[in-house]
């Protein structure tokens, strides 16, 4: 019988970041908000809990605890603050990515200064995302050229997680442009690299713990062993790398929606009108059930996504469970949100409460890593037994741009 129920170790974990959240994430969501970052310490004390890569198998410097036990970390970041989430070191989709893209013999090397103890102050960054779609061809703007014993990329890229202090950056450019998406490949672009600009930082509707911005790459020679080549099809293991990451994002979703279904339940608990609790009133007492549902099934999808990559179950499988798992999480924090802020009436969206915030970081969480549409197009493709496209299951200019 396959069961989700946490192991022990899994429940100390849980707690630990669950009394650390709402200790040092809840009540400052505002403050961190608007100083538009983390403060040194608060990074420094995550580092000592281990969370980042606790997760990791321990031959590439992790606890081995298994992305299972990962997306118990991001449910209670999520209910937390979920915007600290993206602003802390070693939990954006860079360590996705190397374990899914770099050789074995590698991910060691690579992971290290996450372990390091500078590690509170160095970021790993994807640079996926393009201001606009290519025009001329299938694929993306960015390219990678062959010279001599190395690459030359030129290009731009946008809505980059930790652009302004990652060192280094995973730069996904077209190689093959014949080739369209099956021409990709991902290259370590180190911070200060000549030609490498650090662009202006976006003004973004939530999740202002963290920065996003763009990068220009002009010239930037990098030498071949920058290019991260996995042993199987690129493709397949850059949808793995999304589909991982994407599935820590959707643990993010479901504390959110957790914290909006606790916050709009206290709130109906108290509000009184004609004599009685709004929550006994049936209308909303039914809205209540619905979102308390929400959650529940959320979490069980994405536990379940998330035991089945543990478990070393079947590629497909795994991305078939993980694609409904974030496509509904995605909804499920919306809604949550959503009817937190309506069951708050006038107070709903005054900034004096936090359930208006989350609403904005539910819908900004929603285009971070892969969208509930390009899950659903995954979902379909693998239940009806379709090839994946990877212009069709990746997240591409050509369907909706993404933070990375």
């Amino acid at each position: 019988m396959i069961s989700f129920a946490l192991s022990e170790e899994q429940s100390m974990v849980e707690s630990t970041v669950r009394d650390f959240a709402q200790a040092k994430l809840a009540g400052r969501a505002r403050e961190h908000e608007a100083e538009r970052r983390l403060p040194d310490a608060l990074r420094q004390e995550v580092h000592e809990l281990g969370l980042a890569i606790g997760w990791l198998p321990e031959s590439v410097g992790g606890q081995g605890l298994g992305l299972l036990a990962s997306t118990v970390i991001h449910e209670e970041l999520g209910a937390g603050d979920p915007g600290a989430a993206f602003g802390l070191p070693g939990f954006g989709p860079y360590v996705h990515a190397v374990m899914e893209l770099a050789p074995e013999a590698d991910r060691a090397g690579l992971l290290a200064p996450l372990a390091a103890q500078e590690a509170p102050r160095r970021f790993g960054a994807v640079a996926w995302s393009e201001p606009a779609p290519c025009k001329a061809r299938a694929g993306f703007v960015t390219t990678a050229r062959a010279e001599g014993d190395g690459y030359v990329l030129d290009g731009q890229k946008c809505f980059v997680s930790g652009f302004d202090s990652a060192d280094p950056v995973l730069v996904f450019a077209q190689v093959d442009e014949a080739a369209g998406w099956g021409g990709l490949g991902a290259f370590l672009v180190p911070a200060g690299a000549r030609g490498l600009r650090v662009g202006d930082r976006h003004d973004t509707l939530s999740l202002d713990a963290a920065s996003f911005g763009a990068l220009g790459l002009e010239g930037v020679r990098v030498p071949a062993s920058a290019r991260l080549c996995p042993a199987g099809d690129f493709a397949r293991a850059t949808l793995r790398f999304f589909a991982r990451y994407s599935l820590t994002v959707a643990a993010r979703q479901v504390g959110l929606a957790r914290a909006a279904f606790d916050l709009a339940r206290e709130y109906c608990d108290v509000r009184k009108a004609f004599g009685k609790p709004i929550g006994h009133f049936q209308a909303i007492a039914f809205t209540l059930a619905d979102r308390h549902i929400d959650v529940e099934s959320a979490r069980e999808l994405v536990r379940r996504a998330a035991w089945s990559w543990d478990a070393g179950r079947e590629d497909s499988l795994c991305l078939a469970w993980t694609a409904q798992a974030v496509a509904h999480a995605h909804e499920v924090a919306m809604r949550a949100a959503d009817d937190a802020v309506q069951l708050h009436g006038g107070a709903g969206f005054i900034r004096d409460l936090v359930v208006e915030k989350m609403m904005r970081d539910a819908k900004q969480m929603a285009l971070c890593g892969a969208t509930a549409e390009q899950m659903d197009q995954l979902a379909a493709a693998l239940a009806v037994g379709g090839g994946l496209d990877p212009a069709l299951v990746l997240p591409t200019p050509d369907a909706q741009a993404v933070f990375t």
